[in-house]
């Protein structure tokens, strides 16, 4: 008699353990008191025009400015990050929506009231304002209104700065239907399981494509892709209205290019953006081998899209899964070198309540830290236990908390807020930390299997991080530089954009399905223009600075935490050449290369290839 088959159900959120969410209560204690919060923001907005006209009269009259601009930002910081945390628990909660709808109106109301002061201030004539930035009230201010000062070729009259202003809640249209598109609105219905019918989600497409079985990952990629191509022309008119925006934003501000505007706040040259795709492009041979390596360690005449991901062995899957407790155990041992306080005050946080562990249903698929000022740096999970990647998923988003908690506990709130530049460091170094201690542990234990396994799962990481944002990076460059000069985003365009840039990592490895460039389409990455080409630096960066660390002293430890210390205090290449690394250059790129490469070479030594 056939076994009966069971369908796995993804939890409501109201089924989820209180002790398995986060705690938001250092934000508000209840969406009660966040409405309050609102009705003293709306309270505080209407003061602001009091200040007009003032800024330029003394160093006093800006430093009050400058103090209820702090007052206000905290608060400004609270109502988003709750309306935000609360919305990305369930994407699909009216409530929460509303509260989200709520605060873009009143902060956008806020904006325009405020869209006078960059101008004032950058108005004020530079020997008064080096006068003001020597005074006393205005010290821990210096760093805020340095970086002020640099946009001043970039902003416009009051009356258009109020115009762009009472426009920016529009700007997130593009961005936020795409993720209600597909993380609320697309069924991708269950897939036919050994264990039974699984749910299809973008979290669980993600183990999916990890099984051994071949023909599941074949008819998950199937069904997962089939729901995307249902609705592509809505998801290519998204994003060529995003990039369309990016474009139009840039010019009204006087940017050479959407990607120098992107730039501009970082200080970083677009010569690091194209140091990266020029570096990577040059180091595909190794990339290339490691498919035909895959290709064969699989058994299989030809490597397909959904045979990517899959373990090249299967040394965990012994029946044994890791809760989130013994995640953290681990994930403690492996950062045991950053010493005590680092990995007591983590592990604290991800045993206590800063992070939103399991999935359920209507949640935000992946994973993000998002660190505040006066509350926890929270972090946002979909933790399964039996995927190893979800516990350097941990590793990775606790590197991002850390990192915030030290950039709090330093500095002043107007500068407190590191760069996505700088944060990918912190995130991926932890990573790299974890990879060593379980690559030691399964040397010691002398278990081949669970070492080809560790060493390919680095590999793929790396490749993820380094490769594939490359590859992302270098697909907005070349919409973005359509879109400027004039060629049209369509579906086709997109599709054949993509497909030309998978050819070219792969390299005629990989055989794609006529879908397969649809994956251009589904990364919510690219409604936040020029930011993934962070990850592929930010690793980069973070296998010099772990060597560094790893390999000296006292003193490289402390760069290191003066690194995490810094906060906004400096721009990124200067925070990280102070720690030991100079992103100004190919160098760490090419490094990062050759990490990749030796690592392949480890795994043909080991599968004796």
């Amino acid at each position: 008699m056939e076994k009966e088959k069971t369908i796995k159900k993804i939890p409501e959120r109201s089924e989820i353990a209180r002790k398995d969410t986060w705690d938001l209560s250092k934000l508000f204690q209840n969406d009660g008191e966040w409405d309050k919060g609102l009705v003293e923001y709306a309270e505080k907005t209407e003061k602001i025009p009091s200040f007009q006209g003032t800024l330029g009269q003394s160093a006093e009259k800006l430093a009050d400015w400058l103090d209820f601009s702090k007052e206000f930002g905290v608060l400004e910081e609270r109502l988003a990050y709750y309306s935000e945390l609360r919305q990305t628990e369930d994407e699909g909660a009216a409530a929460a929506r509303a509260m989200s709808g709520k605060f873009l109106i009143a902060a956008a109301k806020a904006q325009a009231l405020s869209a006078w002061s960059a101008p004032e201030i950058q108005a004020i004539p530079d020997n008064v304002t080096a006068q003001f930035l020597e005074h006393p009230r205005i010290a821990e201010y210096v760093v805020y209104l340095k970086k002020l000062l640099r946009y001043k070729p970039h902003i416009l009259s009051e009356k258009e700065e109020r115009l762009l202003a009472m426009k920016s809640e529009t700007e997130v249209v593009p961005r936020t239907a795409f993720s209600v598109l597909t993380n609320v609105d697309i069924d991708f219905g269950f897939v036919d399981t050994a264990e039974g019918a699984t749910p299809l989600s973008q979290s669980t497409w993600s183990v999916l494509m990890e099984n051994k079985d071949r023909d599941l990952r074949r008819r998950a990629y199937a069904a997962f892709y089939r729901q995307f191509d249902a609705h592509k022309h809505t998801l290519a008119a998204l994003y060529a209205g995003q990039v369309k925006q990016n474009a139009v934003n840039a010019r009204i501000r006087g940017y050479p290019s959407a990607r120098a505007a992107a730039l501009f706040g970082d200080n970083v040259d677009e010569a690091v953006y194209d140091n990266l795709v020029n570096v990577v492009a040059k180091n595909l041979a190794p990339l290339r081998r490691y498919y035909a390596l895959r290709k064969k360690a699989l058994g299989l005449m030809e490597l397909r899209h959904y045979d990517v991901y899959v373990p090249i062995v299967d040394a965990l899957n012994e029946g044994k899964k890791r809760t989130w407790e013994q995640a953290v155990d681990t994930t403690s041992a492996a950062l045991a070198p950053l010493g005590a306080e680092y990995v007591g005050v983590l592990r604290a946080g991800l045993l206590g309540r800063w992070a939103d562990r399991y999935e359920n249903k209507g949640k935000r698929a992946g994973a993000f830290s998002a660190g505040s000022y006066t509350a926890d740096p929270y972090i946002l999970m979909n933790y399964k236990d039996d995927s190893i990647r979800d516990m350097f998923t941990m590793a990775h988003e606790g590197g991002h908390s850390m990192h915030s908690f030290y950039s709090a506990k330093n500095n002043p709130f107007m500068h407190y807020n590191y760069t996505i530049f700088e944060a990918e460091v912190a995130s991926t170094f932890n990573e790299e930390l974890l990879f060593r201690y379980l690559k030691s542990d399964a040397e010691k234990a002398g278990d081949r299997d669970l070492l080809v396994y560790i060493v390919n799962k680095r590999i793929d990481d790396i490749l993820a991080t380094l490769y594939r944002q490359t590859m992302f990076a270098e697909f907005e460059k070349r919409t973005h530089e359509l879109e400027e000069s004039g060629s049209p985003l369509t579906l086709d365009v997109l599709r054949a954009e993509y497909r030309a840039l998978l050819e070219k990592y792969f390299g005629g490895a990989c055989v794609f399905e006529m879908e397969s460039d649809l994956e251009g389409l589904r990364i919510p990455h690219f409604y936040g223009a020029f930011y993934v080409y962070k990850y592929a630096t930010g690793i980069s960066a973070s296998l010099a600075l772990a060597e560094r660390v790893l390999g000296g002293g006292k003193t490289e430890r402390d760069d290191y935490f003066a690194f995490l210390a810094s906060g906004g205090s400096r721009f990124p290449i200067d925070s990280l050449k102070a720690a030991g690394v100079d992103m100004s250059n190919p160098a760490p790129i090419e490094s990062a290369c050759a990490v990749f490469n030796r690592l392949v070479g480890e795994l043909e030594a080991l599968l004796d290839f």
